[in-house]
């Protein structure tokens, strides 16, 4: 039975969605369209993000102008649920650090810029290693990139599988860490302890006891940072291509 918080809804299921490329462009905000999709739907269903980034980069992107994200959403998971807050309420967080430890996070960071230093792309700009709370983060590009910097790093890393490479790379030497090496968004890639991928938000929406838990993302392929929830045996998986498929999806499984 649903919990007593979501009683109201209508429809007793749950509706996740991936953040970057599914509710707003990559690094952009989400449009008026999102909003109103997002407000139409939370009068029916429970809904919720779960993205990679911090909690203050996904909120520059979904709380537009005076919205607050957290007043959006029934759930709010950033780094993949390691950061997390239901109806506002903040849940328990999980430390990259704390699981690694200094001495390898520190290997394998001084591996990565070595790394970093000998690859030759095109363009190079800055922030090229993130620490998160709940994972590293890691853009051969840098994440200070324009956006048309971003565009046109995708395309060449399409064609020369820069992040793919350089991935295998890092799994091969550190394999006795444990970790998973996740490619998402357009410049990035993601590195966290097997098991805290997006399917670790999963574990703060059990006990609400929702009869459906959908998921919606766009990078849902192998490797992908979208993959393992999106094909996780307790959520219904939708792949798109933008936030624009995102609304015709969700207009016509919920609100037709």
């Amino acid at each position: 039975m649903v919990s007593t918080d979501f009683a109201e809804r209508p429809i007793k299921k749950l509706v996740l969605f991936d953040v970057d490329g599914t509710l707003t462009p990559a690094r952009q905000s989400a449009s008026p369209e999102i909003i109103q999709l997002l407000r139409a739907l939370r009068k029916n269903i429970a809904i919720g993000f779960v993205g990679g980034s911090d909690f203050v980069k996904i909120s520059e992107q979904l709380g537009v102008g005076d919205i607050n994200a957290l007043d959006e959403f029934d759930f709010a998971f950033a780094e993949n649920g390691l950061t997390a807050y239901r109806l506002g309420k903040p849940l328990e967080s999980q430390s990259f650090i704390k699981s690694v430890g200094e001495k390898d996070y520190q290997e394998l960071v001084n591996f990565i810029l070595h790394y970093l230093a000998d690859l030759n792309i095109p363009i190079k700009r800055g922030t090229f290693v993130e620490f998160r709370n709940g994972m590293v983060n890691v853009s051969p590009i840098g994440r200070n990139a324009t956006i048309q910097e971003r565009h046109d790093f995708e395309a060449y890393d399409k064609q020369y599988h820069v992040r793919a490479d350089f991935v295998k790379v890092l799994r091969e030497k550190f394999e006795r860490l444990n970790l998973t090496f996740s490619i998402g968004g357009q410049i990035s890639f993601d590195i966290f302890p097997q098991g805290w991928d997006k399917t670790y938000c999963l574990r703060h929406v059990e006990k609400d006891g929702f009869d459906e838990i959908h998921f919606f993302g766009d990078k849902t392929y192998k490797g992908g940072n979208d993959y393992e929830i999106f094909s996780d045996s307790r959520t219904i998986g939708h792949t798109v291509e933008s936030p624009a498929d995102t609304i015709r999806i969700c207009k016509e499984l919920f609100l037709s």
